[in-house]
């Protein structure tokens, strides 16, 4: 699942893809790599940013999901908690829609995932962006997660999204210390025995920073560790910047999975 954050501040590359055409071309250029899925978002969700205008929003990310709907084999997805942007979206060609809020809103989200016949992938966090590192304290923060998953789920069913739509992701650096996101990693099949696809979006994120004081541009190490754990721990996706690097360690993860080459043929 390759990102696109079509904004000015994410922490990874905010203002590389704010341009509608570097923002397609980079979609493409992800496609090529081996992307299955492009999230395409036009708002920032690290810790502390703030919201923008709904109106803000729709005029990042419509034409980049029109554009490569239209161009590209891969599911294109939207990112945003905004039920016009999302309606707009799928309106256009988005596949799915990526709900980073665990449906905190209610059920609008899942109703439009419904009537659209879109996936919808439940992102676990809490609060804000702006605050939701003040809402951290967990019992054990597995559980606690999978219970908070399975109450958004619950919602999303009531509004008519079928079973076999909804996909899960334990939303890692959301709401969560460095030690959470290191406990969600390494007990991810506690979220897949859920029973629902298990997206995990490690990328980048500066839970790597804690352990091993790399700058955000030199995270790639780290992050290809996390995939690694995410696959052999069961995720059925990662959520990644560097698609083509991350395709060839998920390709690596799955064989030794398998214990086989693609194919069943044995090394």
């Amino acid at each position: 699942m390759g990102i696109i954050n079509v904004t000015s501040d994410s922490f990874s590359d905010g203002g590389r893809f704010l341009d509608t055409r570097k923002a397609i071309d980079h979609g493409l250029a992800m496609s090529d790599e081996g992307a299955d899925i492009i999230d395409v978002g036009g708002e920032s969700t690290r810790p502390g940013s703030v919201s923008i205008s709904e109106e803000e929003e729709i005029s990042r990310v419509i034409p980049v999901i029109s554009a490569l709907a239209g161009k590209t084999a891969a599911l294109v997805s939207v990112d945003t908690t905004k039920p016009e942007v999302a309606r707009q979206a799928v309106d256009v060609g988005a596949g799915m829609i990526n709900d980073v809020s665990t449906l905190r809103g209610g059920k609008e989200l899942a109703s439009i995932a419904a009537r659209a016949d879109a996936k919808l992938l439940i992102m676990h966090s809490r609060k804000l962006p702006v605050d939701m590192q003040e809402d951290i304290s967990y019992g054990d923060v597995v559980a606690d997660v999978a219970k908070e998953l399975e109450g958004a789920v619950v919602m999303a069913r009531e509004a008519g999204v079928p079973r076999d739509s909804i996909w899960l992701d334990p939303g890692i650096g959301f709401a969560k210390t460095p030690e959470h996101n290191l406990q969600l990693l390494g007990r991810l099949r506690e979220i897949v025995d859920l029973g629902y696809p298990v997206v995990v979006g490690p990328s980048m994120k500066s839970f790597i920073f804690d352990l091993t004081g790399a700058p955000v541009d030199q995270r790639i190490g780290g992050t290809a560790a996390a995939v690694t754990a995410s696959i052999m721990n069961g995720a059925r996706a990662v959520r990644v910047h560097d698609v083509a690097t991350m395709k060839q360690v998920v390709t690596i993860a799955h064989g030794i999975v398998r214990g086989s080459m693609p194919g069943g043929s044995h090394a």
